[in-house]
């Protein structure tokens, strides 16, 4: 065995292993990450491939760290303000039972979810769920279930919906725009929306026995009003500058690619500036370094030097080989094939690390066969980020609102949760699989 294959195959068996225990030790996904990141980087410099320290910076995009960063602070000061309970308590005063109740929670834990990251949006809308279902003694499990896989289903819908968006727009250079309207077509977004439609059904059908009259008040007072305007300046300000012009080099090129996770990161500062301000204290500082997920920015900042190496191994080309042969040049069945392997993948495995490795695997199938990318990514989008519905432990969102059910003493079987996610789940990606084929496949 030459350097070049030992070279490849010690990068497989690496990748292999790391997938394998961060699916067993979830707890410590992030130092197995990182461990792994490290071994690439000893073994670019073994010369079993090309890899070293400086490779391995440049391979991690800063742009969606910035992003990820400045969003979760944002999001912080968002729910400290109250206004997202407001709105909520809002809702649910123009509703006439329990079966629109949960439906309307559902699709407005959705429409946040678009822009705010799911695991915060679960957090935001949980509790006015198991408010509503003590007032009416019910039992809270469905509700909280049917706004986490709402939350999961919208994330996918815009490029600061959920980082597996993040990490498509900073992969594929597609800016926030581009999500809704690209290349003369409409995006990815109104096969999300279609989905959303099409789920109001799924949940209105679930939940047909529970025509309890409902009576809701607007009580919660909103504190300030600031951070919602902050969150709506970050989507005025990616999507104007989506329109900025790239720079051919230099400083602004470097400052353009990452145009928006500046935007993010100074917004948040801002934000936490002017609450220390007012409170006279740095307690709103600590509640946001506090609130960010570390955990999730290191695991990204390793899986994308891992993703460096196995590319520069050649386990990517391999990949994409693979695929190409089962598929051929059979555009439809290769972007079938993708997006049901993704939802059956998702179920079991955080779309983030998935959604990370297999973005330069649909680059290089689409190479090999000559055509544009975008619908092989957006099918990548649509399985990964709704696979996660289909168990309790497909998605973050899903193991958050479990954890807050069990807090409140509640116990969430598998047959809770299958009976919701998999009827919303099939339905949501079959809406968004045709739509993507009959927009961007023919």
């Amino acid at each position: 065995m030459d350097i070049l294959s030992f070279g490849f195959a010690a990068a497989l068996i690496i990748f292999i292993i790391m997938y394998i225990l961060m699916l067993s030790l979830q707890k410590y996904r992030t130092y197995i990450a990182l461990s792994a990141a490290l071994l690439f980087v000893v073994l670019g410099y073994l010369g079993l491939f090309e890899m070293d320290i400086l490779s391995a910076l440049k391979a991690v995009d800063y742009n969606v760290i910035l992003m990820i960063s400045g969003t979760m602070g944002l999001v912080t000061l968002f729910i400290e303000s109250k206004m997202p309970a407001r709105l909520s308590e809002m809702l649910l005063t123009k509703v006439p039972n329990v079966k629109w109740a949960v439906t309307v929670l559902s699709l407005f834990a959705g429409i946040i979810s678009a822009f705010i990251d799911n695991v915060a949006t679960v957090l935001m809308v949980a509790p006015i769920g198991l408010a509503i279902s003590k007032k009416l003694k019910i039992s809270p499990v469905p509700v909280l279930i049917a706004i986490s896989v709402s939350s999961n289903l919208q994330g996918a819908a815009t490029l600061v919906g959920d980082t597996t968006s993040i990490l498509l727009g900073g992969y594929a250079d597609m800016n926030f725009f581009e999500f809704f309207w690209m290349n003369g077509k409409p995006g990815i977004f109104w096969g999300v929306e279609l989905g959303a439609i099409a789920s109001i059904f799924v949940l209105l059908f679930l939940f047909r026995k529970d025509t309890q009259k409902i009576t809701a008040e607007v009580e919660t007072e909103v504190n300030d009003y600031f951070p919602s305007i902050l969150m709506l300046g970050v989507v005025a300000l990616l999507i104007c500058a989506s329109f900025l012009p790239k720079p051919e080099s230099g400083i602004l090129a470097v400052l353009y690619s990452l145009r928006s996770g500046i935007i993010c990161l100074v917004l948040c500062i801002i934000g936490v500036v002017r609450a220390c301000l007012k409170n006279s204290s740095s307690s709103p500082l600590k509640k946001v370094i506090g609130d960010i997920d570390r955990d999730t920015i290191l695991l990204l900042f390793g899986l994308f030097i891992v993703i460096e190496g196995i590319t520069s191994a050649g386990v990517i080309d391999a990949i994409s080989g693979v695929f190409y042969k089962i598929s051929g040049n059979n555009a439809f069945l290769l972007y079938t094939l993708l997006v049901f392997f993704s939802v059956a993948v998702s179920a079991f495995i955080d779309n983030i690390p998935y959604v990370a490795t297999m973005l330069p695997v649909v680059s290089g199938i689409s190479a090999l066969m000559g055509t544009e990318p975008y619908v092989f990514y957006f099918g990548l989008l649509t399985g990964a980020t709704l696979g996660g519905n289909l168990t309790p432990i497909g998605a973050s969102a899903n193991i958050t609102t479990i954890g807050i059910l069990k807090k409140n003493g509640y116990e969430v079987k598998n047959s809770d949760f299958l009976r919701i996610g998999v009827p919303f789940t099939l339905t949501a990606v079959l809406v968004g699989y045709a739509y993507i084929w009959l927009v961007w496949g023919i």
